[in-house]
C-alpha cells in the first residue's frame, strides 16, 4: 500500500475525516462494502447505480491509499479482483452511522422519495416518500 498525499496540516478532527471521505461515491462505497461484505469491482458498480467507472476505480484506490479499503487480486484468467473493508474502514462506518440517521431524519422531515435499487443490480426506482430506514448505519 502506498503513502496517501493527504497529510494536512488541518484544521481539526472534522477537517481531518473528510479530508478522506470526500467525494460524492467514497461514503456510499463504504456502505456497500458494509451491507454486502467482500464485493468485485461489477458488482460495486452495479449496487451504485450512477457511478463512472472512472470515478470508482479513481475512489477506491484513493480508499485503498487512506486505508480503508482492502483490494486483493486473485491470479488467475480471467483476472479477479475482489474489495472489502479494512479495520480502519469499519471504524469510519461506526463513525458515519450517527451522520447516516441524520440523513434518514431530514428525508423523512423533508418527504424526500426514497431510491432503492435492486438486488440485481437493476436501474434504480423511486419508491415511497422517506419513513425512515435510509442509508444509516453508514
Amino acid at each position: 500500500m502506498t503513502k496517501s498525499a493527504r497529510r494536512g496540516p488541518y484544521f481539526c478532527g472534522i477537517d481531518a475525516a473528510m479530508d478522506v471521505v470526500a467525494g460524492k461515491w467514497k461514503s456510499l462505497i463504504l456502505w456497500e462494502l458494509h451491507h454486502h461484505g467482500t464485493r468485485r469491482f461489477a458488482e460495486l458498480r452495479r449496487g451504485l447505480p450512477g457511478v463512472s467507472e472512472k470515478m470508482l476505480i479513481q475512489h477506491l484506490r484513493e480508499m485503498e491509499e487512506d486505508g480503508l479499503v482492502y483490494r486483493e487480486v486473485y491470479r488467475e484468467v480471467p483476472p479477479k479482483v475482489e474489495y472489502s473493508l479494512t479495520e480502519q474502514g469499519v471504524s469510519l462506518n461506526a463513525a458515519l452511522a450517527s451522520l447516516g440517521e441524520w440523513g434518514t431524519e431530514r428525508m423523512r422531515r423533508i418527504g424526500a422519495e426514497k431510491v432503492s435499487v435492486g438486488r440485481d443490480g437493476s436501474q434504480p426506482m423511486v419508491t415511497t416518500r422517506a419513513q425512515g430506514g435510509g442509508r444509516s448505519g453508514t
